[in-house]
């Protein structure tokens, strides 16, 4: 990974020092051992022998109309796994007529450039986009669906280069507006796993491993590795307010695509109501439950500009998102409700800070440092907020609709980007003659 990052940044031969183990893990004594007797001179090594087996100089461009390899399509299979191409699942194979197939559905040309993706720092273009869109199963309809993700990919504020890191994080796409339906998007029961949601977000995976050139083992570094990407769309006829993308600014009539991030997908507990307490405030107290759960929970106080970037996502199932509404809550209500009652004591912080974070520093001084707020620096039995902001949790409704179930995503290094689709002139015409 420091070597992949180097070549981003321009050090096409950087030399590296690696601490031999789990520094987390390794006591002092055993620390200070590994430094004098491994470490230094690693260092030393480094900085003294000369550049060897790393080749300086850009190669010449390939013709992207190149045909690269030609066999019966478990051939093609193989052949694809081996140069990295693939995900190790069965590929449709990116013929020319295919990639061709998929252009039409754009106004730009081939080559034109859409995005630079880091780290690998490649031109993402619409042919190469294509290609990737092909691979994964998508249909040529989808194309400006998949554009508009790239685009999301390539802002800033998604800091795609810092996602390689070991705790396993991976994009989501959520797709909002009337084509996600249209398209065959699925947004209700088993979403993640019907409909063209495999295949986009497997789509987004491939870019992301093919043209930003993360590559498990090598640059994309998640100590258990990585599932298949995630495309959501949002329940936009079953909810009781505004959907994301309108959240974001945008028309509700617009065409969107959202890039996130997670470290995790799957554990979903339901709400219920009892005696004495409804629904709505049973959801609310479960996700706050399922905030302080959270693997970068020493993180989310954070604030400022020496503050990790951190989103939370939640996930809620129609029902859900109703029993809150006719509890009186908004969206927005939500949010501040949850910043402000989602707590623990500083004692526990403090717990949290010290076993599961690298840091080495308590709560008390990265309040001092001006990263936490001031009520850190209390008492041990003091309760303080884990939330930095109620800005960083986003909500999106989708789901099974006769389910009670809530998800809370955490993700790390980044925040959600959204990009409207742009279609082609003749977008209407195009849809009839494949129809």
């Amino acid at each position: 990974l420091a070597r992949f990052t180097g070549k981003a940044g321009g050090v096409d031969d950087l030399h590296i020092a690696e601490y031999p183990g789990p520094v987390g893990l390794h006591e002092a004594d055993e620390i200070k051992k590994n430094i004098t007797d491994v470490l230094v001179e690693r260092i030393v090594s480094g900085l003294t022998s000369s550049a060897g087996s790393a080749q300086s100089g850009s190669q010449a461009a390939r013709d992207p109309r190149t045909i690269v390899y030609t066999d019966t399509a478990e051939e093609i299979d193989r052949y694809f796994l081996a140069q990295g191409w693939s995900d190790g699942l069965p590929v449709v194979a990116p013929t020319i007529e295919r990639v061709e197939r998929f252009l039409r559905y754009t106004d730009r040309a081939p080559d034109d450039e859409v995005a630079i993706l880091p780290s690998a720092n490649l031109r993402a273009t619409p042919w190469n986009i294509a290609v990737n869109g092909v691979m994964a199963g998508l249909r040529p309809q989808h194309f400006p669906l998949l554009l508009a993700a790239v685009e999301a990919l390539a802002d800033e504020e998604c800091r795609l280069a810092s996602i390689g890191s070991s705790s396993g994080i991976f994009p989501y796409a959520l797709i909002n507006g009337p084509l996600a339906r249209e398209l065959g998007f699925e947004s209700g029961a088993q979403f993640a796993s019907r409909g063209m949601n495999p295949a986009f977000g497997r789509a987004v995976g491939l870019i992301v491993k093919n043209i930003a050139g993360f590559r498990p083992g090598a640059s994309y570094m998640g100590t258990f590795g990585y599932p298949l990407g995630v495309a959501i769309a949002e329940n936009e006829s079953d909810t009781p307010w505004p959907p994301f993308h309108a959240d974001k600014g945008f028309a509700r009539t617009a065409n969107t695509v959202t890039i996130g991030v997670t470290n995790n997908w799957g554990p979903s507990p339901a709400a219920y109501s009892a005696e004495g307490q409804s629904g709505a405030q049973s959801a609310l107290e479960l996700i706050a439950k399922e905030i302080k759960s959270s693997t970068r929970l020493f993180n989310f106080p954070a604030r400022g500009a020496d503050a990790e970037r951190v989103m939370l996502t939640i996930l809620m199932s129609p029902s859900i998102a109703r029993s809150l509404a006719d509890g009186g809550y908004t969206k927005k209500t939500i949010r501040e409700h949850l910043y402000e009652h989602t707590r623990m004591t500083l004692r526990e912080f403090d717990w949290v800070l010290k076993y599961t974070s690298i840091s080495g520093q308590t709560a008390r001084e990265r309040a001092a440092e001006g990263v936490f707020p001031p009520e850190f620096a209390g008492a041990p039995d003091d309760e303080v907020r884990v939330l930095s902001s109620p800005d960083i949790l986003h909500i999106v409704v989708c789901g099974d609709p006769h389910r009670n179930r809530i998800m809370v995503m955490e993700g790390g290094h980044t925040y959600p980007v959204t990009r409207e689709v742009k279609l082609p002139a003749n977008w209407n015409q195009l849809l009839k003659d494949d129809s």
